[in-house]
């Protein structure tokens, strides 16, 4: 595998891991943003999930109706909203309460956000050891190479 594509498969992987802390992150902090029951106009926030795929490359030589495929990183396929049903909170008070006092809330679970950050973080920073592990063994190479 040449040394840049390794370069490459780690910062997809560091990009890709970036934005779903960027959506975990505006999941929190969307938390508490209500809608009104029924009403399309005033609907709450939708918790919003990465789908990750992986990046391919067809390998030169292969035969045709049998490619072989490398893997070339992760990429972020597409961003769903969850659509688990909101939260619904009696609040006759509330502005955006309904004619039975109930407020639409987003179906956010904080300890659920918590959990991804941390496995979202983690993925990050083993793209980031990889990395440096492909740096090193790039300087190594050269190294040897000046010896």
């Amino acid at each position: 595998m040449p040394l840049f594509d390794n370069f490459a498969i780690s910062a997809s992987g560091m990009t890709a891991n970036r934005l779903w802390l960027d959506l975990i992150s505006n999941n929190i902090v969307n938390l508490n943003t209500a809608g009104r029951p029924g009403d399309p106009g005033l609907r709450p926030y939708r918790r919003q999930i990465p789908v990750f795929s992986e990046m391919l490359e067809a390998v030169s030589g292969s035969t045709p109706g049998r490619e072989r495929f490398k893997g070339m990183g992760v990429r972020v396929h597409r961003v769903i909203e969850d659509p688990a049903e909101p939260r619904m909170v009696y609040d006759p008070s509330h502005p955006y309460a309904d004619e039975r006092g109930y407020v639409a809330f987003p179906s956010i679970n904080v300890a659920n956000e918590m959990v991804n950050m941390i496995a979202a973080t983690r993925a990050y920073e083993a793209s980031v050891t990889a990395l440096n592990a492909a740096k090193g063994m790039a300087l190594k190479a050269l190294e040897i190479g000046r010896g």
